[in-house]
């Protein structure tokens, strides 16, 4: 008897060479896992910032993902060297996909770190810096916070095997100069960093205390001290990946033209914070001048 159902011809297997490929995606992707291993581990407390970050991130993160690229280069020819290749040619194709997408974002963030200055520590206002509370000096000494949080810093001196001729110059400069250095850039566009200066408004302190505290609030930063008859709020943001806590500190005084508002953010650790608290400070600025608008 037979059939007319018409049959499918089961796809042919590539033998150790789709084994094999088959072991460059997977490699690929945990080279990807590994990044977010490193990160939750030290959120997690199961290593230290310095291990998590320097070691598994920056030591061995890329080092894993060129690994991972060579095999998948590896894996694609072999392949191509006879048939059945579909199975295995498509397994490698895309672990050589992965792996070549990760590397090259790595390499861009890379890149961009190296362009941005070793800052952690920005104000509205170098002239008039903002001193943290003794609350909030105390929450960052019971972390164990290596960045002081000094009236006019300079940059250590360990930033110059990075970053040539930076350390020991001053914080304020060289901040000033990675939001607009006419040397380097045509306009504050092409710089580094955002401009940010303090937030001059013509409503009262009163009011836009209330709307700096909703601010923070809605960015759902813990508050650590707040007094609104000194015009001081200070809170602290952890960040979703390694869990690095950074402490902003707003100061809100009167002004002529009604009230003025300083912000100041400081990394508790590390040497560079990636702009991070810059564009947090920019960031913060203007969502507190379009409360007070509304």
């Amino acid at each position: 008897m037979t059939s007319d159902t018409a049959t499918t011809p089961s796809p042919q297997s590539a033998g150790w060479r789709g084994k094999f490929a088959g072991f460059a995606l997977g490699l690929s992707i945990f080279s990807i896992l590994w990044f977010a291993i490193a990160a939750v581990g030290t959120k997690l407390g199961f290593w230290t910032w310095q291990f998590g970050l320097g070691k598994m991130t920056i030591g061995w993160g890329p080092l894993l993902l060129m690994a991972a690229a060579g095999v998948s280069v590896l894996a694609v020819i072999i392949a191509l060297i006879k048939a059945p290749r579909k199975q295995a040619l498509m397994l490698a194709l895309g672990a050589l996909l992965i792996s070549g997408l990760a590397f090259g974002r790595v390499a861009a963030f890379g890149g961009q770190a190296g362009r941005l200055p070793p800052l952690h520590d920005i104000q509205t206002d170098w002239s008039d810096p903002i001193r943290p509370s003794d609350t909030l000096a105390y929450a960052r000494e019971s972390s164990g916070a290596l960045n002081a949080m000094q009236d006019d810093p300079v940059i250590d001196a360990s930033a110059n095997d990075r970053w040539p001729g930076m350390g020991g110059r001053r914080v304020a400069e060289v901040q000033e100069e990675a939001e607009f250095n006419p040397a380097v850039q045509k306009s504050p566009k092409e710089a580094p960093y955002p401009l940010i200066a303090p937030l001059i408004t013509k409503t009262t302190p009163e009011e836009a205390f209330v709307a700096a505290e909703e601010a923070v609030k809605a960015k759902g930063w813990t508050v650590v001290y707040s007094v609104p008859s000194e015009g001081r709020l200070e809170a602290t943001d952890e960040s979703f990946w390694f869990g690095f806590k950074d402490d902003v500190i707003i100061r809100v005084r009167t002004d002529a033209a009604g009230a003025r508002v300083d912000v100041r953010s400081t990394s508790r650790v590390g040497l560079s914070d990636l702009g991070a608290n810059s564009k947090r400070i920019r960031d913060l600025l203007d969502e507190i001048e379009v409360r007070l608008s509304k």
